[in-house]
């Protein structure tokens, strides 16, 4: 799929979808507090197309970058018909519907991508590709290589069988059927809770297969692939077994380089190395193990499962984001990005893992709207509620036009000062080639 394709699709989405739907909110809540609004405009002017209906002009203007609502007076309470002019109660509820419009979107869309049809890698069991230190699992003797068969009377096909199985019945014991080299065996685990997730866990990254061994002076070798690696992708093709890989590997000419995905420990790792094209894996220097009869099975969700799903994603959104407050420490221009930053995103996950990825992306982007604009500062929503709660707290005693006018100017003054750095850090990016996605 061409660059060109998935940047008009993104813009599609941001500024046909996700900015309207939110302007929509503020729109509607007007209307039913009693402000008079006189445009709700898609697009920004030049207008193109303009349908007065009642006291509002319906426009499409010139240019896709979001959309609007005009409203008399705009903050001047004297005015009648102005959100201004009414009590903070109802200012509030105004301010608020547009980032909660944006949450309900992004509600439907990531219940939509959940509904969509996926491929599914299932095989007999699944791998372990390493222990958490202090872990149930490590406690328990489980081992990198392992494969989980059987979790009480579930059998285990999928990683998602494992973390079902786990979460069944509150945490309680379960009676694990592993493999370690071609040895059967079982061992009683009991799971912990995940406060991240508010799920129970037994400590361990799954996998289809590891690197058994890797020969010094090999290509692998040289490229820094490690034994206890798990080969996830070649040039962007998925790897779940010694087949996949050598097919993956055969579609490169002799001589070419190819780009490898690597798991190791818990973080995606990238080495490239020179296809020799010579048959079998031993070219390579590495000997590998997977799971038997692994294959690429079809499925979609129900409907209700797809609404739980997309709900548990969105509520466990905001605990994403403080866990990852360390990682965005480390690298600020990643964990903060502007449309530019956005798009090029959206460009590299759409071409590494398709097309209904837009649809996730979607779905964070009209999160990340949401909360963007609950935060307290003006000219944000946030700050429109902030002046209303200040308001209610001093018994609908206003603050004065002045105090309101120079929070506006500051706050003006930050967002611009704050949307240059991230804009200037997401060019810098591209420039520098870096990217998102491994």
């Amino acid at each position: 799929m061409s660059v060109a394709v998935v940047v008009i699709a993104f813009i599609g989405v941001l500024f046909l979808i996700v900015m309207p739907a939110h302007e929509a909110g503020h729109f509607i809540a007007a209307k039913r507090a009693g402000v008079a609004v006189e445009e709700f405009g898609i697009g920004f002017p030049p207008r193109l197309i303009g349908v007065k209906w009642g006291q509002t002009t319906y426009s499409l203007n010139l240019i896709p970058v979001g959309a609007f609502i005009r409203t008399p007076g705009e903050s001047d309470h004297t005015v009648p018909g102005s959100l201004a002019s009414k009590g903070p109660w109802a200012r509030m509820g105004v301010y608020a519907a547009g980032p909660l419009v944006n949450l309900f979107l992004a509600f439907v869309i990531l219940s939509v991508f959940f509904m969509l049809p996926s491929e599914v890698v299932r095989g007999d069991g699944v791998m372990v590709h390493s222990v958490s230190e202090g872990s149930p699992a490590e406690a328990a003797g489980v081992q990198s290589g392992d494969i989980i068969l059987r979790i009480d009377d579930r059998e285990i096909t999928e990683a998602a069988d494992v973390q079902e199985a786990i979460n069944s019945d509150g945490g309680s014991e379960k009676n694990i059927l592993l493999s370690r080299e071609g040895q059967q065996f079982e061992m009683n685990i009991t799971p912990e809770r995940d406060s991240t997730w508010d799920r129970y866990i037994i400590g361990v990254m799954l996998a289809w297969g590891i690197v058994t061994h890797v020969e010094p002076g090999s290509a692998a070798a040289e490229a820094g692939v490690q034994s206890g690696d798990t080969i996830l992708s070649v040039d962007g093709k998925a790897v779940y077994s010694d087949q996949t890989l050598l097919d993956a590997l055969r579609s490169a000419e002799a001589g070419e380089k190819v780009d490898l995905v690597l798991l190791r420990d818990e973080d995606a790792v990238s080495a490239s190395l020179v296809w020799a094209g010579e048959d079998g894996l031993e070219a390579l220097g590495i000997s590998t193990s997977w799971v038997g009869n692994t294959r690429v099975e079809s499925e979609r969700l129900g409907i209700w499962q797809a609404f739980y799903y997309g709900g548990d994603y969105l509520v466990h959104i905001p605990k994403l984001i403080k866990e990852s407050i360390p990682l965005m420490k480390e690298d600020p221009s990643k964990a903060l990005v502007g449309p530019i930053g956005a798009g090029q995103l959206t460009v590299e996950a759409v071409k590494s893992f398709g097309f209904g990825n837009l649809l996730l992306l979607a779905g964070i982007i009209s999160v990340g709207l949401a909360l963007f604009n609950f935060i307290p500062i003006p000219p944000l929503d946030g700050g429109g509620m902030l002046f209303a709660g200040i308001e209610i707290v001093r018994g609908g005693k206003r603050l004065s036009p002045t105090t309101v006018r120079r929070a506006y100017v500051a706050g003006t003054a930050l967002l611009i000062a704050l949307f240059v750095m991230i804009n200037f850090s997401d060019i810098l990016r591209l420039i520098r080639g870096e990217s998102f996605v491994p």
